[in-house]
């Protein structure tokens, strides 16, 4: 890695190469040419992001990028810088031997200097350290809650990196089989260097990218998965190099290639054959010789290949990308927040500053009789002191900022993933696997979905092809039914007299050979190739004879191997009317006709499929010596390249199929004379060989050999759709979502789906804009275009009402629904038009399709998918955009949405693994969404505006308190609450709040999809809840400071007439900030578990027994004990109980009257009210145990009331205890 990185700083990519030469086993091609030893890169596979070495500083770099912990970074240095000089401002303290002895000394609300040092030491000190801020707090109170925050955050990603270094390792270390001069070696896989030749046995992994050498298969071919890479799992055919020798230890070669590139379809090379006394012989290579690292190795017992490309530049270690950071809206709006408490935290500083210098200019307040300043701190400039208080005030009120909000948010992201993968809802019996999270940062934009895009094979479908029926020469031929009456035809063909009238027997043959022939399946291999004849089962088939036999069990117990399902179903169908694929065999295929005949056919070249041709052919050598070649491919490829007399009866078919939503393809042939098939063979071969624009020089022979064909038929293959798919589009619908169904397949085909799936409705209005609307009116498609899109603009936006306020979808006639539909060829124009009128363009389409309940996308490339989703996501308010798909096809638009959904489907795993989530079928999404992606998002919601709450009504009263202590920066709180308060007391609580709370049931949720709704565009993280929990804090605030500062107003409130010290004050606050914002949540709390009890009830007793221990134990380590006995003294005063139980039904409530008020008339109101009493009768019980605990002679005659608590009997309850 490293040698690589130094070559590209140093010499840069501009000195490579185009090409690569490879030798053989590393042996000369040739002895007259001199043999150096090229130099490529091991074959190490590395994905980890840390070392032993860097783990810790390159780990903390990015921990400290974050503005929050680098905001604490530097709270933290300026106390700690100061610690070791300079005291706290705080009253003398009493040691602990004198407090054992003498009573508690009434301290005062003054102004408390620090002492005086006048040591040579200090003195000396004191002039380095003039700009030291003198810091009213322990560096331990943000020390310690970032050093937890950090660890556990390096904790969670060097575990996270451990795993990938043991994947890693596991790779690296997976043992291989190299050929080295005549001997079979195992080596570890790392080792591996470019020209080595591998050995590879059946359902082994291709360790690297190999060139394939040898077969154990007859055929010279091997079958290949390559899920792992592009999502495909159906079996690839890849081929030897042609005319090679046998005995690979006496190959003497070089082969030229391509430098390293990530596209895993092109592949361009040459071999160099050496023979002794005979020029070298070339052979061309192509992406079928070709074995990509991380396929499998499938139907074939061992295969020997060469290593081209190993490592880091191989083609699957070149398309891995790191997907990109997605942050979900909560993260922006905790961002926004931050700022807003950051402008807080320094008006804070700024006012208390200040105040204290307005203080201290009154004579006698700056210099008082007993702390009279030195004349070195007179001489002090007063800009530099008033600095220097401002970042002590600073430090003082820091905690405002939530640091461990952080922390807590990745907890609750990371444990809440996992109950998505373990619903058992999500569990699919037929692949025997359930739900995956791939990434747990967006699981609060589940809830947050605006549109959804959606893919049409095998994700609104199953992707599981069935042969239906076919045509040819325009006459229908349908697979016999036991219940039809009409023999399989259709009245909807043709004439009543046509019904039983067939093609001619020839035209039929020709065509069923057609089937047999233009593929590329292969028979996987059987233990037991035989009986044929034995295994042969009859069944009766329209049109062809009764006699037609359908051989089904050899193919079923062999099975059929093909890149495309597709292909599978036409053989199958072939089979249905007698004609059975027998495989192929050394270039030779094999089939058995009707009368029970195999007939043997030489296969000279394969003209492979490709989305831009849209179809394949093979020509074919017949042993009559005919050479013929056959076509097939979607009608709108090949109808331009037949003549045009044949296409309208074909026509006819293929276009009710396609309504119908059935799959089809045109079959065509053509018969090449010996001149024709020489042409074409030559420059074939001659295209293969280059190096150099090899793809567009083998679509310039393709284009010319395919033309001038005669059209024979088409088929019409099914691809079901998936279960409860219709349901669980409708669902989303009535939750608010649009619906994009973005499809490469034909318009009349997805149009028939989008039906069937309640997409569009028989009363939706549809909107086209295809290219046959373009060509309408004879008129130039620009304009047309224009047109168009003025027009359904009028009719969908202008005037018509806006889909957003409609709760549920209402078929009437008052609202009206639109559906547009689109091309690819359209869209480009939409898209990507260079004129002025481009983003015009792009502006109505944008308004018309926001106003429609579904958009159709067919015909769509994956680019253009992509397109798609990135137009809708960057549009007016930037909606959150979804994509599920199945296929390598999908990963575009899945990487590119703000939530990606894969499917594990019959396409291979590429979708899924680029994905952040991934579900077994379609009918998941719903739940999905609607359950998990909505209590996922009220969670987090409520967890961020918490700490913010909480944290302001930690801080308020350390403010006020200022106003009372001359803005001295003496603190309220004990250094020990301020450090444990977001650690311990309050943080486990909300952790489990925010992983449990179900504020409506899943069921409720499921069946009620309107309720999406109400949390759509962050609703609960917008700046109204956000300034009502700010008021609510600013309110608990007030409460806990003047409600304690009453009590204080008599200055005797222990039995034996001593009064409380500052201390005592902060302590009291504090018990009462800590109970109020526990119970508060625990109000808000709807779903009680006894984890929920646990907590919440465990907190609070931690933090009793914490402060008995803290303040009843002399502590060694401790040069001050502030709270010794502090808190037992505190408990031992009634009036002390009185007030912490009033203030905290005080504060709680108007939180209990606003419940009963808010929402009466929502959905769910009852539920709302419900838990309000449930809230009632908590909040009784704890008045009742506190109230025991102070006098339980009082309380025992409350019990009965407290357990059956309501608004009337809470009040009198109150004022009842209060006047006795």
């Amino acid at each position: 890695m490293l040698r690589r990185s130094l070559n590209r700083l140093f010499k840069g990519d501009e000195r490579r190469v185009d090409s690569r030469t490879i030798y053989i086993g590393h042996q000369p091609g040739s002895a007259s040419e001199p043999f150096i030893p090229p130099k490529f890169c091991d074959n190490r596979i590395v994905s980890s992001k840390y070392t032993v070495w860097n783990f810790l500083p390159k780990n903390l770099f990015e921990q400290f990028r974050r503005i929050a912990n680098f905001y604490f970074l530097i709270i933290f240095l300026v106390q700690g810088s100061n610690c070791n000089f300079l005291k706290t401002r705080t009253a003398p303290c009493i040691s602990w031997k004198k407090a054992c002895h003498t009573k508690p000394l009434p301290l005062s609300f003054l102004p408390q200097q620090p002492y005086r040092h006048t040591s040579a030491a200090y003195q000396l000190c004191n002039v380095l350290i003039m700009v030291i801020v003198d810091t009213p707090t322990s560096p331990v109170t943000s020390g310690l809650p970032l050093c937890f925050v950090i660890t556990v955050t390096a904790i969670k990603q060097g575990y996270e990196d451990w795993l990938r270094h043991k994947a890693d390792n596991e790779v690296n270390k997976y043992p291989v089989t190299v050929l080295e001069n005549g001997r079979r070696l195992r080596k570890e896989s790392e080792k591996i260097k470019v020209g080595d030749v591998l050995e590879v046995e059946e359902d082994e992994t291709f360790p690297c990218d190999l060139i394939l050498l040898a077969s154990s298969r007859g055929d010279d071919t091997c079958f290949v998965t390559t899920a792992s890479l592009d999502g495909e799992s159906n079996h690839k055919t890849h081929y030897t190099v042609p005319d090679i020798e046998k005995d690979l230890e006496s190959l003497s070669a070089t082969l030229e290639c391509e430098q390293p590139q990530p596209d895993l379809y092109k592949f361009v090379g040459r071999m160099h054959i050496y023979k002794s006394n005979q020029e070298p012989a070339v052979r061309s290579l192509g992406p079928e010789n070709l074995l990509l690292k991380g396929a499998t190795l499938k139907n074939t017992q061992k295969i020997s290949g060469v290593a081209i490309y190993t490592g880091m530049e191989t083609k699957m270690a070149l398309n891995y990308q790191g997907k990109s950071q997605k942050r979900s809206a909560v993260e922006k709006s905790i961002n926004a927040f931050l700022l807003v408490y950051l402008c807080i935290l320094v008006s804070k500083a700024l006012v208390c500053t200040t105040l204290k210098y307005l203080w201290q200019s009154k004579l006698g307040q700056d210099d008082p009789w007993y702390n009279e300043k030195t004349q070195k701190e007179k001489d002090t400039n007063l800009y530099l002191k008033m600095f220097t208080d401002f970042l002590s005030f600073m430090v003082l009120f820091n905690f405002i900022i939530p640091v461990s909000m952080y922390v807590t948010v990745e907890m609750q992201k990371f444990l809440g993933s996992f109950f998505i993968t373990w619903d058992k809802d999500f569990f699919d019996p037929e692949i025997k696997e359930g739900a995956l999270v791939n990434t747990s940062d967006l699981n609060e934009e589940l809830g947050q979905v605006e549109y959804v895009f959606t893919d049409k094979t095998g994700t609104l479908t199953q992707n599981n092809m069935e042969f239906i029926e076919c045509c040819i020469d325009g006459f229908q031929y349908k697979h016999q039914d036991a219940n039809s009456e009409l023999d399989g035809f259709c009245v909807t063909d043709g004439p009543v007299s046509r019904l039983k009238e067939k093609a001619g027997r020839e035209r039929e043959e020709l065509f069923l050979r057609a089937l047999c022939l233009c593929h590329t399946v292969q028979v996987k291999e059987s233990p037991e190739p035989s009986q044929v004849q034995d295994g042969r089962m009859a069944d009766q088939v329209d049109s062809l004879g009764v006699d037609a036999i359908v051989f089904r069990v050899p193919l079923d117990e062999r099975g059929l191997i093909a890149s495309s399902p597709d292909e599978v179903a036409l053989v199958k169908g072939a089979m249905r009317y007698g004609f059975t694929f027998l495989g192929l065999e050394s270039k030779a295929m094999k089939i058995l006709n009707r009368s029970h005949e195999v007939e043997v056919y030489e296969l000279l070249h394969v003209l492979n499929f490709d989305p831009v041709r849209r179809r394949m052919s093979v020509i074919v050598k017949c042993k009559s010596g005919d050479i013929v070649l056959f076509c097939k491919g979607a009608d709108s490829s090949i109808f331009p390249r037949v003549r045009q007399e044949e296409v309208g009866p074909i026509r006819v078919h293929v276009e009710r199929n396609a309504k119908e939503g059935y799959r089809t393809l045109c079959v065509a042939y053509k018969l090449l004379s010996t001149e024709e098939y020489a042409r074409a063979d030559a420059h074939l071969r001659e295209a293969r060989l280059a190096l150099q624009d090899r793809e567009e020089k083998l679509m310039a022979v393709y284009n010319e050999v395919e033309t001038g064909m005669s059209l024979i038929g088409a088929t019409a293959v099914e691809d079901r759709l998936q279960e409860e798919a219709a349901e669980t589009m409708e669902a989303l619908q009535g939750a608010g979502i649009k619906i994009w169904v973005l499809t490469g397949d034909k318009m009349e085909t997805a149009k028939s789906t989008c039906f069937a799936c309640r997409l569009f409705q028989r009363s939706t209005e549809l909107f086209e804009l295809t290219v046959r609307t373009l060509e309408e009116g004879g008129r130039k498609r620009e304009e047309r275009l224009h047109e168009l899109l003025l027009e359904y603009h009028k009719k969908a936006v202008q005037d018509a009402p806006s889909l957003e306020n409609s709760v549920s979808r209402n078929w009437s006639v008052t609202n009206h629904e639109y559906g547009f539909i689109i091309d690819g060829a359209t869209l480009s124009m939409v898209l990507n038009s260079t004129d002025s009128n481009s983003s015009h363009y792009k502006n109505l389409f944008l308004q018309i399709c926001q106003n429609c309940t579904a958009v159709l996308c067919c015909r769509m490339a994956p680019l253009q998918k992509a397109q798609i989703v990135k137009l809708v996501k960057n549009s007016k308010g930037n909606p959150i955009t979804l994509s599920i798909g199945d296929g390598a096809n999908d990963v575009s638009m899945i990487l590119e949405a703000h939530v990606g959904i894969g499917i594990k489907g019959k396409e291979g795993r590429q979708a899924v693994r680029n994905s952040d989530y991934a579900i077994p079928k379609l009918k998941h999404l719903k739940k999905l969404l609607l359950a998990h992606g909505h209590l996922y998002y009220v969670r987090i919601a409520h967890l961020v505006q918490y700490f913010f709450y909480k944290n302001l009504c930690f801080i308020l009263p350390q403010f006020l308190y200022q106003f009372f202590c001359g803005h001295s920066q003496q603190p309220l709180y004990d250094a020990a609450y301020l450090t444990m308060y977001n650690i311990c007391f309050t943080s486990m609580p909300i952790l489990a709040y925010s992983l449990l709370e179900q504020h409506i049931s899943i069921q409720a949720l499921l069946s009620n999809a309107p309720l999406y709704r109400e949390i759509r565009k962050n609703a609960m993280l917008r700046w109204q809840p956000f300034l009502y929990w700010t008021l609510l804090g600013v309110f608990h605030g007030l409460v806990f400071f003047f409600g304690v500062r009453c009590m204080f107003r008599n200055s005797a409130l222990q039995d034996d007439g001593q009064v409380y010290g500052n201390w005592s004050y902060g302590t009291i606050v504090f018990t009462v900030l800590v109970f109020t914002v526990t119970l508060k949540l625990a109000l808000d709390t709807r779903h009680w578990t006894w984890i929920n009890h646990f907590v919440i009830w465990g907190s609070l007793a931690f933090y009793m027994l914490f402060s008995f221990f803290w303040g009843g134990i002399i502590w060694p380590f401790l040069r001050q004990q502030r709270l010794y006995f502090v808190f037992a003294t505190m408990l031992s005063s009634v009036s002390a109980w009185l007030v912490i139980i009033l203030l905290i039904g005080l504060s709680l409530l108007p939180e209990i009257l606003l419940a009963v008020f808010r929402k009466r008339c929502s959905p769910c109101s009852q539920v709302a009210l419900a838990h309000t009493h449930s809230c009632m009768q908590t909040l009784g019980r704890i008045i009742f145990i506190l109230c025991f605990y102070i006098n339980p002679a009082k309380s025992l005659s409350l019990s009965d009331t407290c357990f059956l608590l309501d608004l009337t009997t809470l009040r009198d309850m109150l004022l009842l205890y209060i006047l006795s």
